[in-house]
């Protein structure tokens, strides 16, 4: 294996993916959205859009990780994976009134985007 793919991962073979981290609840269709705004009306929840073939939302999305692993807050997180899904996250972007980022971490609470971050701006502190 050279030393770029022992950096970065072989592209060829491997995906810039999301780890599979307990705590995501994944966005797959409107009825997953759904979900997460009704979940919303009694906690906040945190949707993070990640571009699944860039390196810096796979950076991002690592730090984000780990800050929510050391986090206590009551939060729900939900993941899309923008790439896949790229009508859903059309439709985030136009229902919440948010412009379109990634990554991205937009916060939801009672039904409506309280706050939002992309790039390295993302932090659990934002929630």
């Amino acid at each position: 294996m050279s030393f770029l793919n022992k950096l970065f991962g072989n592209s060829d073979e491997e995906k810039f993916t999301k780890s599979e981290k307990s705590f995501w609840k994944i966005i797959r269709s409107e009825e997953d959205l759904e979900a997460a705004v009704k979940e919303s009306l009694e906690k906040k929840v945190a949707i993070f859009k990640h571009s699944t073939s860039c390196y810096i939302s796979k950076m991002v999305l690592k730090n984000f990780e780990n800050e929510v692993e050391q986090s206590d807050k009551e939060v729900s997180y939900y993941f899309l994976d923008l790439l896949a899904n790229r009508s859903l996250s059309n439709q985030i972007a136009e229902d919440f009134k948010v412009t379109h980022q990634s990554p991205q971490l937009i916060v939801l609470e009672k039904g409506n985007a309280v706050s939002n971050a992309s790039h390295q701006s993302i932090s659990v502190s934002i929630i």
